[in-house]
């Protein structure tokens, strides 16, 4: 295939390319950045959740060599503390220095264009319903309230499994909060942020003996609509379904 009649993606994977001979823009595009959390004016509830454990638990290496993508989930519900822990793993803020906020996954630049979205579906105190999560208050604000799962999983190409998961995680990368300074490039961290927190977030099920699995494969707009997203200033890269591993034998 030659590149003329390539498709969109390898054109944008050309026109982003750093190379010697090409300059390379270094000045922030916009004037001002955009925030580096996202505020929703108002919540339908607000979920506080209890201080993750930071301590203790399974090896690194250990968990690296058990690491699979897991699709049975027993009606387990995941607990709050589960939760919290999933969420830091993924979004906690480990350090402050000179203006920026070090999480637990890398960024390009300290960034952090994802937005962590949490779809509840059997979690112990919890109704069943969207949230965001707000990173800064370690909470939960509810979006919207009910049963989601089946439209999801129809939403993520008719994946069944995914609705029988406790939770499922959708991050949203706000496109500006890394565009202002990478430009064109930005698009290319948005996903590698997205396959650190995905990552992470396998790892620390697997440390709490749960099941989880990334998902690449769901209609965009579709996804985009139910979270609650405009699909352009935000869009949904990645999502990572979570639960209680089914009991086998």
């Amino acid at each position: 295939m030659t590149h003329e009649s390539a498709g969109i993606g390898a054109h944008y994977q050309e026109a982003t390319k750093y190379a010697r001979g090409r300059p390379i823009a270094h000045e922030p595009a916009w004037a001002t950045p955009p925030p580096t959390y996202k505020v929703y004016a108002e919540y339908l509830q607000v979920v506080e959740l209890p201080e993750p454990d930071t301590d203790g638990g399974n090896g690194l290496w250990g968990l690296l060599s058990r690491r699979r993508s897991r699709r049975e989930f027993s009606e387990q519900p995941l607990s709050m503390a589960e939760l919290s822990q999933l969420l830091w793993a993924i979004q906690g803020v480990t350090a402050e220095q000179e203006g920026f906020e070090f999480r637990t996954a890398a960024s390009a630049g300290a960034l952090y264009p994802n937005e962590t979205y949490l779809v509840a579906q059997r979690v112990e105190g919890m109704m069943e319903g969207i949230y965001h999560y707000m990173v800064r208050e370690r909470s939960l604000g509810m979006l919207a309230e009910g049963d989601f799962s089946t439209h999801l999983a129809e939403a993520c190409l008719g994946q069944q499994w995914i609705a029988r998961a406790g939770a499922v995680f959708v991050w949203g990368a706000v496109v500006a909060r890394c565009a202002w300074k990478y430009q064109n490039r930005a698009y290319r961290y948005l996903y590698l942020d997205a396959g650190h927190l995905g990552a992470q977030l396998q790892l620390a099920s697997e440390a709490l003996g749960l099941a989880s699995c990334n998902v690449g494969a769901f209609l965009d707009d579709e996804v985009a609509q139910l979270i609650g997203l405009d699909g352009h200033s935000e869009v949904v890269v990645y999502l990572t379904a979570v639960g209680h591993p089914a009991t086998t034998g």
